[in-house]
């Protein structure tokens, strides 16, 4: 048996979503005429109690637009220092946007209004204008971790208050939201900007869109054709993006349920020193052994994982890993 916890990102379109994307109704989208990404803009946008929305090929793309929409050159970000956008989106924030990033040590990447109001440049000369907060909802790096609306709304009103842009790197936001219990419709009362991925929990094969204003969406357009992600016809994709939020995001608690059964088995191996708690579909635990020497054992087995640090391995449950792969991994810790 092969099991694929190395991410929500291995997913394959199931047979409806196939079957959704092969009767797309398509156009060129740089024109605006793809009537199928059209309608999941627009879905999208009201999901989240936003006015418009931008469909592009990742959400690195969705993100960096993002800092390029909200930010100028010689300006600085805050962000956490295990934030997607400055670890793994191989430098886009300088290289794209000429920005600093002032880097905050939240609890498994969670901040808050307390942490960030020292961290606020002065008007001075001497400093970089800070002009933008970025969260992200899930934190990959803290283990699958969540915002509530209650921690937003304080940090919204600081940067309300400071007149400082709020962007949301919403990864795994519908995770999040199956954990929490709160209502994606209400974001939009909060953040300037939100990136709401579909390639991952979702399933869809691939895209992310960006959600703002129709101003800072019209902007991104043009960000967006600079960076070469204009993709003609690709209301197949969007077909595919549709299908997912009509159908995949409720069955997100059944992948939490695989990660905490994770979880609590490797609690209990004398191999693994400690699990960070599974609140979505993520799983990070640290090993005695080099995490390489582990996954070398995993991969023997027909399980694949990655190592995020030396001594720590992330699983990640999605929608093609089912209850008897859960039970056949159980199994496989039991016995290394």
């Amino acid at each position: 048996m092969t099991v694929d916890l190395r991410s929500d990102t291995v997913t394959k379109p199931t047979p409806g979503m196939l079957e959704a994307m092969w009767s797309a109704k398509v156009g060129d989208d740089v024109f605006g005429e793809d009537e199928t990404i059209n309608t999941l803009e627009a879905k999208a946008a009201a999901m989240f109690g936003m006015e418009a929305g931008i469909f592009c090929p990742s959400g690195t793309m969705t993100n960096q637009i993002a800092i390029k929409c909200f930010t100028q050159p010689l300006d600085e970000l805050i962000a956490d220092q295990t934030a997607h956008v400055y670890r793994y989106e191989g430098g886009g924030i300088a290289f794209n946007s000429g920005v600093s990033t002032r880097l905050l040590n939240g609890y498994r990447g969670i901040l808050t209004a307390d942490m960030i109001e020292p961290e606020i440049n002065a008007e001075n000369i001497h400093y970089p204008h800070t002009s933008l907060v970025v969260l992200e909802n899930t934190v990959n790096k803290g283990g699958g971790s969540c915002y509530t609306l209650d921690q937003i709304a304080p940090i919204a009103e600081l940067c309300q208050s400071r007149d400082l842009k709020l962007h949301l790197d919403g990864a795994r936001i519908f995770n999040a939201l199956a954990h929490t219990g709160d209502k994606a419709g209400d974001y939009g009362k909060y953040f300037d900007g939100v990136s709401v991925c579909l390639s991952k929990g979702l399933g869809a094969p691939v895209g992310s869109v960006l959600l703002a204003d129709k101003a800072t969406i019209k902007y991104a357009r043009r960000i967006r054709k600079v960076l070469g992600g204009g993709m003609r016809q690709a209301g197949f994709l969007a077909a595919a993006a549709i299908y997912a939020l009509d159908h995949h995001v409720e069955r997100l608690k059944i992948d939490h349920s695989h990660a905490q059964v994770l979880a609590e088995e490797l609690a209990k191996c004398d191999w693994v020193t400690n699990v960070m708690p599974a609140e979505t579909n993520i799983v990070l635990f640290d090993t005695v052994q080099p995490a390489d020497h582990i996954l070398a054992k995993l991969e023997e087995k027909g399980i694949k994982a990655n190592s995020t640090d030396k001594n720590r391995i992330r699983f990640v449950t999605h929608l093609d890993v089912h209850p008897e792969q859960v039970e056949y991994t159980v199994q496989v810790l039991k016995s290394l």
